[in-house]
């Protein structure tokens, strides 16, 4: 081998080895992984966190730390995403509407009435979990685990919401980046106002809007029910929730700290869903002592909520979510409900 040669190979072989020095000098001092999350100090999410990051550290001997930013002080969602995309945040726990913008098939577990029950929702999500792993991956992140917020109610601060035609007389917020509450609105021909989340109680106390759609617990931890008269007694539709890191970020972690990080994420977040459950109905007993008055609809008002529903997904199938996975999703709902295993 001639100089020239040996400086050629040598070159790459000294950058390699400076960059393994690198990381794992990383790795001994400590990787510090930073969380952001719209729920507030004292939600259960948030309390889950802080359980989840002591328990990682005490496994990691204090290798792998989360610091967690919650009560939106990073921004709303669309903002964590972009400053995960440019490394000054590493992780996030997300809502559907934001984890669809990274991998768009999520974006079926938000059609309006696909679900009837809880029992729906875990066979679902038990039964994508490989290929909605993989379509985050894909994206660049690696999917912890997910947990929920719950279903959706329709809350109005003016009037009682029972029908289409009730809604079009409305001020009605739309969340930024949701495909699907855009479709629905869109057939109902309504004009939607967007709005970020941490906008929405200021949308509200100042008449900017006065129909908002949130779970029960959301709309106690964001301080939404303190602005609302009325509950549509009808759960639309369910979000989920997920914790997802960078995928560059984790796989720069040992083997045994990535085992850790994951086994743990999803049991914590598998625990919290549970407390999601019962917290959510809690939630409404509390907004009903505070005087929020509980709308049912009738059958026929709901049937013709059902089928703006299914006219607005049929507009956004293939464009939104493949009709792969709507029907996938469909088929196994059906024999579900046939009992057929």
């Amino acid at each position: 081998m001639n100089i020239r040669s040996g400086i050629k190979f040598i070159g790459p072989l000294l950058l390699a080895c400076l960059l393994f020095i690198g990381i794992a000098h990383g790795a001994e001092k400590g990787v510090v992984i930073k969380l952001a999350t719209l729920a507030p100090e004292g939600n259960s999410w948030v309390k889950m966190l802080h359980a989840l990051n002591a328990e990682v550290m005490k496994k990691t001997e204090n290798k792998v730390q989360l610091k967690i930013y919650a009560g939106g002080v990073l921004g709303d969602e669309h903002d964590m995403l972009r400053k995960m995309k440019i490394g000054q945040i590493q992780a996030a726990a997300l809502t559907s509407a934001s984890l669809s913008t990274i991998f768009k098939e999520i974006d079926v577990l938000q059609i309006p009435f696909l679900f009837q029950n809880y029992d729906e929702v875990d066979l679902i999500l038990k039964k994508m979990d490989t290929f909605l792993k993989k379509g985050f991956e894909d994206n660049g992140y690696i999917l912890l685990g997910f947990s929920e917020v719950g279903f959706v109610y329709l809350m109005s601060s003016t009037i009682p919401i029972s029908s289409v035609a009730d809604i079009k007389k409305a001020k009605v917020w739309i969340q930024e980046d949701s495909h699907v509450a855009k479709a629905v609105f869109d057939a109902a021909k309504v004009t939607a106002i967007p709005l970020s989340i941490p906008d929405v109680l200021v949308g509200l106390q100042t008449g900017l809007v006065d129909v908002v759609y949130i779970p029960p617990t959301g709309a106690i931890s964001l301080q939404w029910f303190t602005k609302v008269k009325y509950l549509t007694n009808v759960p639309l539709a369910y979000v989920a929730g997920a914790i997802v890191i960078s995928k560059d970020v984790f796989k720069h972690l040992s083997p045994a700290y990535q085992a850790i990080l994951l086994e743990s994420s999803q049991r914590h977040l598998g625990q919290l869903k549970a407390v999601a459950r019962n917290e959510n109905q809690e939630a409404i007993k509390v907004m009903v002592k505070q005087r929020v008055k509980i709308i049912t609809p009738s059958k026929d008002q709901i049937d013709e909520l059902r089928k703006l529903s299914n006219d607005a997904m049929g507009r956004i199938t293939g464009k939104t979510f493949s009709r792969t996975t709507v029907d996938d999703v469909t088929s196994q709902l059906i024999n579900y409900r046939k009992g057929v295993k």
